[in-house]
């Protein structure tokens, strides 16, 4: 007797599935997107940004690289850290009232 109870439970619970909807319907007019009109314009990384910052003359505190990216402020130290991996000279120096100002200096 369970074994038809199971049979009809599973035969009513499918029969009363409903069909799934699709979040956005298809765009049936035409495939084709417009092209944005800045195609060229490459987005900025926050690597780059970093290293944007680093090549001032006047360089860039731990709190100006936290501000620019949002990142804490031990990311950005691994940021640093990467970025002297990949053979960029960096120099760091202690002013009063700054803190420690970082440099992306010339070899």
């Amino acid at each position: 007797m369970s074994d038809t109870n199971e049979a009809t439970a599973i035969a009513t619970t499918s029969a009363t599935k409903r069909k799934r909807k699709m979040a956005r319907a298809p765009n049936t007019e035409g495939n084709e997107r417009p092209a944005p009109d800045n195609i060229s314009a490459k987005r900025q990384s926050k690597a780059d940004l970093v290293l944007d910052l680093l090549k001032r003359p006047e360089g860039a505190t731990i709190d100006q690289l936290v501000a620019a990216t949002s990142w804490l402020p031990h990311t950005t130290r691994a940021a640093l850290t990467g970025l002297m991996k990949k053979r960029h000279a960096l120099a760091s120096e202690m002013l009063e009232g700054q803190g420690r100002v970082y440099r992306v200096t010339v070899a």
